[in-house]
């Protein structure tokens, strides 16, 4: 039996969740990454609750022509400005099995840029 991307891609992301945790003062910051768009989430995982949310969905992202990257980029830098209105400045960033590469890359520098440190 041939090993899908999928499979694959849970397999990591079961890995990485082992370690990774959020809580109130450092949330986890978990990617999703769809072939059209991207999310991004800060998540409290003692409370089980979403602190702050972004995505390439929202109007003043999905209104501009710009590569994936760029919206990557867009993406970052608002949850960062989002992060900082919460009075979040530290998280731990959960790539969520995908490769630390292309998109993920983009967003993950883009918040480091807009204040957020992990």
């Amino acid at each position: 039996m041939a090993i899908t991307k999928e499979y694959r891609r849970t397999r990591i992301k079961k890995r990485i969740r082992k370690v990774v945790t959020g809580d109130a003062g450092a949330p986890r910051m978990s990617v999703f990454r769809s072939n059209k768009q991207i999310y991004v989430q800060l998540i409290d995982d003692v409370a089980g609750k979403t602190i702050v949310a972004a995505s390439s969905k929202i109007a003043d992202i999905a209104g501009k022509k710009v590569t994936k990257i760029e919206q990557a980029q867009l993406v970052g830098k608002l949850v960062a400005e989002k992060a900082l209105a919460e009075k979040i400045t530290s998280v731990r960033f959960d790539r969520n099995g995908y490769l630390y590469h292309g998109r993920v890359k983009a967003l993950a520098e883009a918040a480091r840029e807009g204040g957020l440190q992990f």
